[in-house]
């Protein structure tokens, strides 16, 4: 619960509008038609929406799906209710993909790893995916109780980038956080 409300707030809208998003997509061309997986309650939708022509958000949450899709009706965002380990989207349909601080709530490494094979599938050769995630610490631990959280060590993170089948992969630690960039090949074909 205090998960949940915690990342409807005004100092986590701040914290995704002035610091996160700029951080993980300083000088990333994210071309026309992007993919979000995860948007939660979609405050880093809002901010990504307004750097693209197309986001399309992808969130296994049916609520938080059902009230995204309300709040973003007739804007240039779709959100679809799915699980990104089994993404319904053809071969290389995005330009870019992104994600912010969510992997922590994919319930396995191997789902993580399934999620990271299918976004490299979805995104077209040269697209990037650029994303975030948070470093344990205390808060971060009590605010993720009866919550699902399967950290992310960022120490091994481009190595399991690597072996989805991305390139020019950097991850880049800082204090509470984690960013990382990584990029589908431009002579790349389906990974199996």
């Amino acid at each position: 619960r205090f998960h949940r409300w915690y990342c409807r707030t005004g100092h986590w809208r701040h914290t995704i509008q002035d610091q996160i998003v700029p951080w993980v997509l300083d000088d990333t061309d994210l071309g026309e038609r992007v993919l979000e997986i995860g948007p939660g309650p979609g405050l880093t939708t809002d901010v990504v929406a307004r750097r693209v022509g197309s986001l399309t958000a992808v969130e296994i949450d049916t609520d938080l799906a059902d009230r995204l899709r309300d709040r973003f009706a007739g804007t240039n965002v779709a959100v679809e209710t799915g699980d990104a380990t089994d993404l319904r989207h053809a071969d290389a349909t995005f330009s870019a993909a992104v994600s912010f601080t969510m992997l922590h709530h994919v319930p396995s490494v191997a789902l993580q790893d399934r999620l990271l094979r299918e976004v490299r599938r979805v995104v077209r050769p040269g697209g990037v995916l650029a994303g975030s995630d948070s470093r344990a610490n205390t808060v971060f631990r009590l605010a993720h109780l009866a919550d699902t959280m399967v950290l992310v060590d960022p120490e091994s993170f481009a190595g399991r980038l690597t072996d989805a089948g991305f390139t020019d992969v950097d991850v880049q630690v800082a204090e509470g956080a984690f960013r990382f960039r990584a990029t589908v090949p431009t002579d790349a074909s389906t990974p199996t």
